[in-house]
């Protein structure tokens, strides 16, 4: 153990209180400002109920279908991550953890623990699921990189371009090269991978000094360890990994567009690109946890977005909202059935490293 690793949770401990509770406070602060300011500055509830009330019944199902598919979608991944789990051990895990991600300030520990618990009741290891986590989060982090540069290309075929959309796409495509160059380095070999551990945590270091925090050690080992634990795995799994990691994003999109589509924001108004390019950028913005699952910081993203690309408040409003029910509202009760049937369920129990072996992840690593 560092003497860092050592001195963290005297740190912790050490942290003034109001320290612990800014970030909960500027959350609440911020969904506060989003519903109760920012909303009634665009439309009117009663505005926004209306245009949900004007979707026929054929719709509503249509809506309904695409959100558990997109829910399904979430299983995908986890299943191509984690060779040897089934696809309902994956809805229950996505599912709870989710549904806690969803409702919890600090929420991500939280559930990152949870799936630690799952996983290992059913048999895996904490290596197998480290693995997990990490590959499908580095996926997740691409295609967030890359939609939006995806969108700003079709943007600039679809209409003229401007300075601000040349300027974003580069700025993002410059993104998505780097991210790209950081996993060629990482994968080519050991030395590789240790360097780039060094760069990366001296370029860390230098950021958390502002902040009056020790420079972070152990980076490049850190690095190496993460290579060996995932080089087998994306070697064997690296297209299904990517083509479910894909997947799961547009399906997702497919929500909010239906969404457009059936209280009334038609193409003229607000085109399918402008629509994934807004969905892209606002995507984005939950890489920075503000709030749980992004909430007050999506709708706002959103709203703002689609709004100005030509949609009605009212319409946007109200479909923004829908979406946002069937993808953040949704998942929080059905979190609370999943949960229930991993406590109860002991069928699927199995000892630690008992669940079944697969030649692409040692258990040693």
């Amino acid at each position: 153990m560092t003497a860092t690793e050592a001195a963290a949770p005297s740190d912790r401990r050490q942290r003034p209180l109001w320290r612990r509770l800014l970030g909960p406070l500027l959350s609440v602060v911020l969904l506060g400002a989003v519903f109760f300011w920012f909303l009634p500055q665009f439309t009117s509830i009663a505005d926004v109920w209306t245009s949900v009330k004007s979707m026929s019944m054929t719709e509503v199902t249509i809506l309904i279908l695409a959100a558990v598919w997109n829910l399904a979608t979430y299983q995908f991944v986890v299943v191509s991550t984690m060779p040897g789990m089934t696809f309902r051990q994956a809805t229950v895990a996505t599912e709870t953890t989710t549904a806690v991600s969803n409702t919890v300030l600090g929420g991500a520990a939280i559930s990152l623990g949870l799936t630690y618990a799952m996983n290992s009741s059913w048999g895996f290891s904490r290596s197998r699921t480290s693995v997990s986590l990490l590959v499908s989060g580095l996926f997740n982090n691409f295609a967030k990189l890359g939609l939006p540069v995806l969108a700003l290309a079709l943007l600039l075929f679809d209409s003229p371009p401007s300075a601000g959309r040349v300027t974003a796409g580069l700025a993002g495509v410059a993104g998505l090269v780097v991210a790209v160059v950081g996993l060629w380095l990482l994968m080519r070999s050991k030395e590789s991978a240790a360097r780039l551990g060094q760069v990366t945590g001296r370029w860390a270091s230098a950021v958390i000094r502002l902040f009056g925090r020790p420079p972070v050690e152990g980076w490049d080992k850190a690095t190496v360890k993460f290579r060996d634990r995932t080089a087998l795995l994306l070697h064997a799994r690296w297209h299904w990994i990517t083509l479910a990691t894909v997947v799961s994003h547009l399906s997702l999109f497919l929500v909010l567009l239906l969404a457009l589509r059936f209280v009334g924001v038609d193409s003229d108004q607000v085109t399918w690109i402008e629509a994934l390019a807004v969905f892209a950028f606002a995507r984005l913005l939950t890489a920075i946890p503000f709030t749980p699952g992004g909430l007050g910081v999506v709708e706002l993203a959103l709203i703002t977005g689609l709004s100005a690309a030509g949609g009605p408040r009212a319409m946007v409003a109200a479909a923004v909202l829908i979406f946002r029910a069937l993808t953040y509202v949704l998942p929080i009760p059905l979190g609370l059935i999943t949960y229930v049937i991993w406590q109860r369920n002991k069928s699927w129990r199995r000892a630690p490293n008992s669940a079944p072996r697969t030649e692409l992840v040692p258990e040693t690593v």
